[in-house]
């Protein structure tokens, strides 16, 4: 396989606090408080990101994904309301994985509050499924509703007043995303990085790892440079003849831990449907692929 140049990532000059360094709680803007749920993973970095929004003095909060449905970390986010002076008004869900909608029905039990979500899977039968334009009136705030999916068919993200958002897994805090398969979609993935891109977003609040407030432009940038050098190493490495999946996952992400490989098979069945949709490569049988 011929050597491709893989892009820059801003991030790396940021000095952002290294894996396993983020505090348990952390107020972010006057707007946001993120509590780090205790799930780290490979998949999860440091654990999934909780975050409690609302107006300072209104004595309300939203929380947006409520994460694992743990003892230890409901008693960290009611810690955080209580520093607050706030109590829970809604319950709101960027997408159904587990690490972050698993307390979405619980805990709006718990304080309750109504849970809104893309899905009414999440959402629950007292809930509410969110569309794509909503603008939510919460906690002395508003919330834009926006269509993010790719990572996931249901994924959204909530822009705030402040400028910032919350952009759940369709952006990391390290690394980049996984677009899941085959429930996830490459060319859906792509055209909600520009959506949000379009936003001019002051901070991406992520669902895992540190804020991103230097540059967010330059991380969607990199986003959506990243995934055009993943097409261009698997269609480089088809160059020599057919493949399996797995044996262009060993190719491309020889670099990347295999610990996550299975993940990265993911996005590479994803990537390699778009590119035979494009009528780049055969998709045959026994996940063999070959060039078209």
């Amino acid at each position: 396989m011929r050597a491709v140049t893989a892009p820059s990532d801003p991030r790396a000059g940021w000095g952002l606090p290294g894996l396993g360094a983020l505090p348990r709680t952390a107020d972010l803007e006057p707007l946001v408080t993120r509590v780090l749920a205790p799930n780290p993973s490979p998949m999860t970095l440091d654990g999934t990101n909780t975050y409690v929004v609302g107006a300072p003095g209104s004595g309300q909060a939203v929380l947006v994904d409520p994460g694992p449905d743990d003892a230890a970390h409901l008693a960290a986010v009611e810690a955080a309301l209580e520093a607050r002076g706030a109590r829970c008004v809604a319950v709101l869900v960027t997408h159904h994985h587990g690490d972050h909608a698993e307390a979405a029905l619980p805990w709006g039990g718990r304080f309750g509050v109504p849970v809104a979500a893309g899905s009414g899977a999440v959402a629950g039968p007292g809930g509410r499924v969110l569309e794509p334009g909503e603008r939510l009136a919460l906690a002395g705030t508003a919330f834009g509703v926006v269509a993010t999916p790719g990572h996931t068919a249901d994924h959204l993200a909530f822009r705030l007043e402040s400028g910032a958002v919350l952009v759940g897994d369709h952006v990391l805090g390290r690394g980049t995303s996984v677009v899941t398969h085959p429930e996830g979609d490459v060319v859906a993935y792509l055209e909600s990085l520009r959506r949000v891109h379009d936003l001019g977003p002051g901070a991406l609040y992520c669902g895992h790892g540190p804020e991103l407030t230097e540059d967010p432009g330059a991380v969607l940038d990199f986003y959506l440079a990243h995934r055009a050098y993943r097409e261009q190493q698997l269609l480089d490495a088809l160059g020599t003849g057919a493949a399996t999946v797995d044996e262009l996952v060993a190719t491309v992400y020889a670099e990347v831990p295999r610990e996550v490989w299975p993940a990265a098979a993911q996005s590479t069945r994803a990537t390699l449907d778009k590119l035979a949709a494009e009528g780049r490569v055969v998709l045959g049988n026994a996940e063999e692929v070959r060039p078209a």
